[in-house]
């Protein structure tokens, strides 16, 4: 194959591609001796202009293939000016013909000497994102053909050069996360550069799952979550609070979405997180494109779970948990990304999700860290519908034994700041079972179990832990704990009212991780519409063990070998829970109207030693605090 040359001081001349490579190499030499016409034109050759003809374009395409085999001649020093033109193209703006002949190159270059790897994968990673005056292109169906063509070329050259430079894997995953684009709210009121920060989400999303994902897969995974949780506390709580003074944690929750957006109308947003709102976070700009960046993070724990390697991506997801989400004070949103992992293999993800956090309330070393992966604990349990009764059970169980052993070791009064792992422990078991209860108790080698837990020894102990958790939370639970007949004891104890008092105001610390709850409903519609509804418990599906037609009923269907009369487990403490294979129950079935929720406390006696005042539930504030506190 040969191409024409033209140039002002001869006629046409052909040349053959080998006589083109030595045109080429002699052009190089000429700039380092001096004498840099030839040189200065290849460069004029190379350098991007905005409009090329047809005779312009093969003469780009051959004078890139012509460079490829002649980079031995390539200088750092002599040839700053070509290189600095070569780098500088963007495979957006040229033809398929182009893009193959310039990959040719970049690879060429990248293997034959080190000094060039990081130039040449810094230049395939700023291909990630196409320039600003393609984005509205981009967004119509013939611009995802323009797209495919350049992003399936960036990464064939990436597989490329890591299989011949085995060390430019771990340079370009330094390069990826270095250029991640910033997320100030100012750009993202661009929608062109928000645009653009989801397209390179979804490259480095794409290397995870590629040819090389095996080595730079963990820090692609890991730099998206450190994206989302910057997303997330960068949402403003002046943007989503409401003020709902007197209301109680369960009463907001129930309380109906008035303030909907209208074009939301098809989706049944009935559930209202405590002083949240819908309508305020829509408008929030930083809360779209986290929105779109967690729809683009679930799609591709699909595609793992679809390719059977969603296990090895659960325990990279693990780890950044464990590193960043989990102390993250201000994470809202973040955190449903090991939700929905989990949802989509509950058997193993969801286990060991809940394992680890027990794990780590039980025997961890931070108190604070501690506090909050109980409180992710009991949230999670509460929350996912694709828990079984018996697994939460199980869960429930260590929880409990934990603060049994901490009553027996602690003696005392009660002391907010001094036993605050203790009153989060006691928290979590009041919470889980204000969700869980009923379908516990629906089985019966559960509900003897749970009858068997020392639970009201627990918050019966001197330490007063009713007195410290969160009051809606105890008023609800001991409701339910009453229509179970879940205590066996008739003493007189005075819980003497449901208004957060000085115990319960400074339990938690300033972070107030007492009145923390990961995973209340998620406000990213786009999220929870398509993913996390139908794995999600709402309160309004509860069935609690009040308001039906058991609720008089009492332990005569409990079996006598189970339950002696002091409340002893006369079969052994050493039941397995996990292995039980207990009826089904679909949580989704039930939808209880509004007024046989516990929402406004009445004056009442609860008949097994526990009584309740008259006055309201204190205000409660979001479960993720705002800062202001």
């Amino acid at each position: 194959m040969g191409v024409e040359l033209e140039s002002q001081d001869m006629e046409d001349v052909n040349f053959t591609d080998y006589d083109l490579v030595h045109h080429v190499r002699d052009a190089l030499v000429s700039a380092g001796s001096g004498e840099g016409g030839s040189y200065h034109e290849l460069v004029g050759v190379i350098h991007h202009q905005p409009r090329r003809g047809p005779d312009e374009i093969a003469l780009l395409v051959t004078s890139l293939k012509a460079l490829a085999g002649a980079v031995s001649y390539i200088d750092n020093i002599h040839h700053n000016t070509l290189l600095d033109s070569i780098f500088g193209m963007s495979m957006w703006s040229y033809s398929p013909d182009v893009m193959d002949a310039l990959l040719e190159l970049i690879i060429a270059l990248a293997v034959s000497d080190g000094k060039y790897i990081d130039s040449c994968l810094d230049m395939l990673v700023s291909n990630f994102m196409p320039p600003m005056f393609l984005v509205e292109t981009l967004k119509q169906a013939r611009g995802l053909e323009k797209k495919e063509q350049v992003l399936s070329r960036v990464h064939t050259a990436f597989h490329d050069i890591t299989n011949l430079v085995p060390m430019a894997a771990s340079r370009l995953s330094s390069i990826v996360v270095d250029r991640m684009p910033t997320t100030f709210k100012k750009d993202l009121e661009n929608d062109r550069l928000k645009f653009r920060t989801e397209i390179y989400v979804e490259n480095m999303l794409r290397l995870e799952s590629g040819a090389i994902g095996e080595f730079v897969g963990s820090m692609m995974l890991m730099a998206v979550v450190d994206m989302l949780i910057e997303l997330d506390v960068a949402i403003g709580w002046d943007d989503i609070l409401r003020d709902d003074s007197y209301k109680g944690i369960f009463a907001i929750e129930l309380e109906n979405a008035d303030d909907l957006a209208a074009d939301d109308d098809d989706i049944d947003y009935d559930e209202l997180p405590r002083s949240l709102s819908y309508k305020n976070l829509g408008k929030n700009i930083v809360a779209d494109l986290l929105d779109s960046l967690m729809v683009r993070m679930f799609e591709h724990l699909e595609l793992c779970a679809n390719n059977e390697r969603l296990g090895e991506v659960f325990e990279t997801l693990m780890d950044s948990f464990m590193l960043t989400i989990l102390n993250t004070y201000k994470s809202k949103f973040a955190q449903f990304v090991m939700f929905y992992a989990c949802a989509l293999d509950p058997e193993n993800c969801g286990v060991e999700f809940a394992k680890t956090l027990a794990d780590r309330f039980v025997s961890g070393d931070n108190p604070l860290t501690r506090m909050s992966a109980v409180a992710y604990l009991a949230s999670y349990l509460a929350r996912a519908n694709f828990l079984s009764a018996a697994f939460v059970a199980s869960i429930l169980k260590r929880l409990v034994d934990w603060c049994s052993e901490y009553c027996k070791i602690h003696n005392g009064y009660i002391n907010p700041k001094g036993h605050r792992l203790f009153y989060s422990g006691c928290q979590a078991i009041m919470y889980v079972l204000c969700f869980r209860m009923r379908t516990i108790m629906d089985v019966p080698l559960l509900k003897s179990q749970l009858l068997l837990m020392p639970i009201e020894s627990i918050l019966k102990h001197d330490l007063g832990a009713l007195k410290v958790c969160l009051p809606s939370i105890v008023e609800e639970f001991l409701k339910q704990a009453k229509a179970a007949h879940l205590f066996t004891t008739s003493e007189t104890f005075i819980y003497e009212d449901l208004l957060e008092s000085e115990f319960s105001r400074s339990f938690g610390g300033l972070e107030r991780l007492d009145m923390f709850f990961p995973f209340d409903p998620c406000l990213l519609q786009k999220s929870d519409r398509s993913f996390i509804r139908p794995n999600y418990l709402y309160w309004k599906n509860v069935k609690p063990t009040y308001g039906s037609d058991e609720e008089d009923s009492s332990d005569e269907d409990i079996p006598e070998d189970f339950v002696g009369t002091n409340g002893q487990n006369i079969i052994g403490q050493g039941m397995l829970v996990s292995s039980i294979d207990e009826h089904h129950v679909d949580m989704d079935e039930f939808d209880y109207a509004m007024d046989k929720m516990s929402i406004t406390p009445k004056k009442r006696g609860f008949g097994f030693g526990f009584g309740l005042g008259t006055q309201m539930p204190s205000k409660l504030r979001p479960s993720t605090s705002p800062e202001s506190l």
